[in-house]
């Protein structure tokens, strides 16, 4: 299931539905007049104008597109396909599941799909699963090569570092302000590429006139100008997405009073630049740690941080634990960190007896020269 009924998604269905499959069929494949794939119906007949991308993805894995009549005389041409769908409504979406993200909502359907195929249609003795076990074998091979389903776009950034795409906004790398750089849009996210390399991945906005903004975009800026960044809108975001949580919100109020409203939000900017290189979660174990500690600074949230990443793996000697269970508010300097990964010196202690002879022997040698001075 996708959030977006456009061509993209028509597209995406498909590919997931033949991979399902397991290959195409090989008859004809009934259609619907939709806007993905008919740009005009041709009277009453069956001829229809194709869209291009539709044909161009129907040739690529060799579909035989046949086209209902449209209106009340083709209703009975697609009737056991809306039976199906009525069935599948009624015993899986009635009531409507409550779910958490639309990923949930396709895990279910796809487990959902699973059950069905145990069952058997009518009083027929064998299940759905059972039969397609017949036919599957005659289904023709996919191709080997993939097919982009996703639409392309070749939008130039402005100068709030931001694209628009079908009326919506997305934020990439200030790097990029008057660049032009490749856009492919999927039915649920859409990828931006400078160069064919991948710059920026948003989910994709449904409603017209939307703005979607990473803050990460922007850190480069606003570490030179960190007056804007209470008030930016790419901050406001990342509170809703949850991205930037409570515990970023006591460690920047922390740091200001301790380093003053510049410096303060600017350390906070240095953190979130670490984000590029720390997994989230871990990011956020640093900053209550450090916070607990009292260490205002970006060093101590990157050394906390990774030896957070570390406890989860194995303890490591002479670093304390910043798991559930260990000792919390603690930071190990660098040097002392050092230190006990150094090997064990088995060596004795240096001793000064040496010396201390040498030193009897020149008072010695010096008393008897001033005996013989005095005779």
């Amino acid at each position: 299931m996708f959030a977006s009924a456009g061509q993209e998604a028509f597209f995406e269905g498909h590919v997931h539905a033949l991979r399902v499959l397991g290959g195409v069929p090989r008859g004809r494949v009934r259609y619907d007049n939709l806007k993905a794939a008919v740009a005009q119906v041709l009277g009453l007949s069956r001829a229809r104008v194709e869209t291009d991308r539709w044909i161009a993805f129907r040739s690529h894995f060799g579909i035989e597109s046949f086209y209902c009549r449209p209106g009340i005389d083709g209703a009975h041409e697609k009737g056991g396909v809306e039976g199906q769908i009525g069935y599948f409504r009624r015993n899986h979406f009635t009531p409507v599941p409550e779910v958490s993200s639309l990923a949930e909502l396709n895990e279910m359907v796809e487990q959902w799909d699973l059950r069905d195929g145990r069952r058997r249609i009518g009083s027929r003795p064998r299940t759905i699963d059972e039969y397609f076990a017949v036919e599957q074998p005659l289904l023709l091979p996919l191709p080997t090569e993939p097919f982009e389903t996703g639409r392309v776009f070749t939008p130039r950034v402005d100068r709030y570092s931001q694209i628009t795409v079908r009326t919506n906004r997305y934020s990439v790398p200030v790097r990029l302000i008057g660049k032009r750089v490749r856009v492919v849009l999927h039915a649920s996210h859409l990828v931006v590429y400078d160069q064919n390399v991948e710059v920026a991945r948003h989910e994709r906005l449904i409603a017209k006139a939307g703005c979607r903004l990473d803050l990460d975009h922007y850190l480069e800026a606003l570490i030179r100008k960190p007056g804007a960044f209470p008030g930016a809108t790419a901050l406001e975001q990342a509170r809703s997405a949850g991205r930037f949580t409570p515990i970023h919100d006591a460690w920047w109020t922390q740091a200001r009073k301790v380093h003053g409203e510049r410096d303060g939000t600017r350390a906070l900017i240095e953190v979130l630049l670490l984000g590029r290189h720390i997994p989230h979660e871990h990011l956020v174990a640093g900053l209550a740690t450090a916070l607990r500690a009292g260490a205002l600074t970006a060093d101590a949230v990157a050394l906390e941080a990774r030896k957070a990443a570390q406890a989860e793996d194995e303890p490591v000697p002479g670093l304390p634990a910043t798991g559930p269970g260990g000792p919390s508010g603690t930071v190990t300097f660098l040097h002392e960190w050092k230190l006990a990964h150094l090997p064990p010196d088995t060596r004795p202690l240096p001793s000064v007896t040496p010396y201390d002879q040498l030193l009897r022997r020149h008072r010695t040698s010096g008393g008897a020269q001033r005996e013989e001075e005095a005779q």
